[in-house]
């Protein structure tokens, strides 16, 4: 089994098998229109576009799990991100990422890649979890908006990363992928 075998709606609507991203390397991320983090945005939109020509793409998942962060439709977050982000990578519908309602996709995601990198003890987000939602620094759960995920051409979970690791951060360990 890979991120391959997995079935997706795009914002519109459109089911999608994960296999038509077959030889490409991927980053899987869960974003938010009202985060700290939504600027994120910005880099990954810039990631994408550096790197689509060589086999790369971004795939975004709103949710709205982390605080309400992400309540619009599919339609106005696919609006929101053309228009304040110029986003260009595929963005698709809201989906569940914890709990008995998580999207099979993010399910598997988390099996694969149970840890991320450790939240800045000092940090504003791992202070906010602590207080707010100690939970979510348990276990394989995704702790946040923006965790992602890096997937090899052939649909194997390589590494997980933080909410608060940015886009740019990420770029070396894309490049060795995409040399591979």
């Amino acid at each position: 089994m890979s991120v391959h075998s997995f079935q997706v709606n795009v914002s519109h609507g459109e089911e999608v098998g994960l296999d038509t991203f077959k030889g490409k390397v991927m980053l899987i991320v869960n974003t938010a229109s009202k985060c700290g983090l939504t600027p994120q945005y910005e880099g990954l939109e810039k990631l994408y576009e550096t790197y689509k020509e060589k086999g790369f793409t971004v795939l975004g998942f709103p949710c709205n799990q982390f605080g309400g962060q992400e309540p619009g439709t599919d339609e106005e977050i696919s609006y929101f991100c053309s228009l304040n982000y110029d986003v260009k990578f595929p963005i698709f519908q809201k989906i569940e990422v914890n709990g008995e309602n998580a999207h099979p996709l993010y399910q598997y995601l988390r099996e694969q890649a149970p840890e991320e990198e450790k939240l800045d003890e000092n940090g504003t987000l791992y202070k906010h979890l602590r207080a707010n939602a100690p939970k979510l620094l348990e276990g394989s759960t995704i702790k946040w908006n923006f965790t992602k995920f890096l997937i090899d051409q052939d649909g194997n979970v390589v590494k997980r990363f933080s909410p608060t690791t940015t886009p740019e951060e990420i770029e070396g360990d894309i490049e060795k992928i995409l040399a591979k």
